[in-house]
């Protein structure tokens, strides 16, 4: 499938069956993750995957409580994929204080989106998720305080007939121009 194609068809899943997800695709969507680029080179990622049962349900049900609550459809999805930030190189963090950007949350996001599309190629989808409660992730999975999380992402098959299809996006023209800004 060439990739235009498969961007365009991936979309968030927010309904997942009830089928595990192979250890050999997770790690061909890690493989895909870690290939991303970042900002001198700093892979500023770390990645629990988090797929035991029992495990998942506890995550889920203290992550996706009470304000966090909209993403309780996490619950269905087989695989849960914490992306932790890590410190990048210190050059990329001179550089970004500099420019007033995280160049780790780009690279986070490129790892991410990376992991989503290996994902989408083969059959599984997936949902970026931001809203969660972050101190009960860290605590149910031993991860370090000073640590941070900033991505979740659900993972699972899923019934690509009850996904809505076409994409709402903003034609070309009002959002690219070429040689100069244009409003």
């Amino acid at each position: 499938m060439a990739l235009l194609e498969l961007i365009k068809q991936r979309k968030s899943v927010r309904r997942f069956l009830d089928r595990p997800v192979e250890r050999e695709k997770i790690m061909m969507c890690l493989e895909a993750a870690r290939a991303a680029p970042s900002a001198c080179n700093s892979q500023p990622w770390r990645f629990i995957i988090v797929d035991d049962p029992e495990l998942k349900k506890r995550l889920c049900e203290k992550a996706f409580h009470g304000i966090y609550s909209i993403n309780t459809f996490c619950k269905t999805a087989p695989v849960i994929v914490v992306i932790i930030s890590e410190k990048g190189k210190f050059l990329a963090r001179i550089g970004g204080m500099f420019r007033g950007t995280k160049y780790y949350l780009i690279d986070i996001g490129i790892a991410g989106e990376h992991f989503i599309l290996q994902a989408e190629e083969l059959g599984l989808g997936t949902c970026w998720i931001g809203w969660f409660k972050e101190s009960v992730v860290k605590k149910v999975l031993d991860i370090p305080k000073e640590k941070k999380i900033d991505v979740l992402i659900a993972l699972g098959y899923y019934d690509k007939k009850k996904v809505k299809t076409g994409h709402d996006r903003e034609p070309l023209e009002k959002i690219a121009s070429f040689n100069s800004y244009r409003a």
